[in-house]
C-alpha cells in the first residue's frame, strides 16, 4: 500500500536532509501503523485525481535580496491514466512513468518547463533597480528521480531527484541543474510532512545575467563592476506540512498547507555586489494556503 497525500511535492520548497530528521516522526510512527489501515481494495489502484490550491508566499524581491515581498501563489497536481503532472512555482513537471499503487520503488521521468521571472519587476533595492529589469526566461528540460516507499515504517518514503533545464530565450541562454533529496512521512492520519535538501548549479550565462555588474551598470547603480562565473549557486533547506481539514490523508478534501525554506548563496554568487552590498546571501521564504483534492 502506498499513501498518496495531497501536495507532497507541489511546491518549490526544499527541506532538511532525511538523515537529519530520521527520528523526528518516531512518536507518530507507532500510532500510524495502526491508525492508517490498508484500504487499497476500497478503490481503483490508479484512479484519476486533481488537487488545486492557492495562497500567499513571503519571498525575497529578487534572488539575493534582503527585501521581501508578499505575492499570491497557485498550485496544482494530478494524474490522468497513470501520467502525473505537478506545478512548481511558475513551472510544470510531467512524470511519464506510471507506477503501481503498492510499488515499493517508484520511478520518475519526464519533461519540465519553467518561466523565470527573477528581476522582471518588483525590485525594491534602488541600486539593483538601477541595473534595469531582466527579460523573462523560458526554460525547458527534463526531470528524473527514484523513491523508496517504506523506509522507517510502512507509510514513509525517501527519494532523490535531478532536474536539468535550459533557457530557450535570449535571456541567460544557459543551463540550470538541481539535485535534491526528500523524506516524506505522515505525522498522524491528517498531517503530512516533507523534509528535503537541494542544490543548484548554473551556467556562465545565468551568472552574468543575474549576478554580474557591467561597467554601464556600475555607472548607473554605484555598485562595483563584477563578473560572476558558472558554479554551484545555492543550497536550500526547507519543510512542507499539509493538514487535512476534511477527511484524512487518504481522502483529504480541503487541506491547509504551509512551508518554510532557507537557502544560502555560494561562491561567486554570494560575493556579487548585488548580494554582498545590496542584498544578503541568506535567503528565507514561507507560504501558506488552502488546497482541495477532487
Amino acid at each position: 500500500m502506498t499513501l498518496k497525500p495531497i501536495l507532497v511535492r507541489a511546491l518549490p520548497v526544499v527541506a532538511f536532509a532525511a538523515a537529519a530528521v530520521a527520528a523526528a516522526p518516531a512518536a507518530a510512527q507507532a500510532q500510524d501503523s495502526e491508525a492508517l489501515p490498508d484500504r487499497t481494495s476500497d478503490r481503483p489502484a490508479d484512479r484519476n485525481s486533481l488537487t488545486i490550491g492557492a495562497g500567499a508566499a513571503y519571498i525575497p524581491s529578487y534572488e539575493g535580496s534582503d527585501d521581501y515581498i508578499v505575492q499570491p501563489i497557485g498550485v496544482a497536481m494530478g494524474k490522468v491514466s497513470g501520467i502525473s503532472f505537478i506545478t512548481r512555482g511558475p513551472g510544470i513537471a510531467i512524470d511519464l512513468i506510471p507506477d503501481a499503487e503498492d510499488a515499493p520503488i517508484t520511478l520518475e521521468l519526464g519533461p519540465v518547463a519553467y518561466v523565470r521571472l527573477d528581476r522582471t519587476a518588483r525590485i525594491k533595492d534602488a541600486q539593483v533597480r538601477a541595473l534595469g529589469e531582466i527579460d523573462t526566461a523560458i526554460e525547458l528540460g527534463f526531470q528524473t528521480g527514484i523513491a523508496k516507499q517504506g523506509v522507517l515504517h510502512q507509510y514513509d518514503s525517501l527519494g532523490i531527484r535531478a532536474t536539468w533545464q535550459y533557457d530557450l530565450t535570449d535571456t541567460h541562454k544557459s543551463a540550470v541543474f538541481s539535485p535534491s533529496i526528500e523524506y516524506s512521512t505522515p505525522l498522524s492520519t491528517r498531517t503530512y510532512a516533507t523534509l528535503s535538501a537541494s542544490a543548484e548549479h548554473v551556467g556562465d550565462g545565468y551568472a552574468r545575467t543575474y549576478f554580474s555588474v557591467s561597467p554601464a551598470g556600475s555607472l548607473a547603480s554605484g555598485l562595483p563592476v563584477y563578473n560572476a562565473n558558472s558554479g554551484w549557486k545555492s543550497m536550500r533547506l526547507g519543510l512542507f506540512l499539509a493538514q487535512t481539514l476534511t477527511g484524512d490523508l487518504r481522502n483529504p478534501g480541503l487541506s491547509l498547507f504551509g512551508a518554510a525554506a532557507y537557502s544560502r548563496l555560494q561562491g561567486d554568487f554570494k560575493r556579487s555586489p548585488i548580494v554582498s552590498i545590496a542584498g544578503d546571501a541568506d535567503q528565507f521564504s514561507g507560504l501558506l494556503g488552502l488546497a482541495y483534492t477532487f
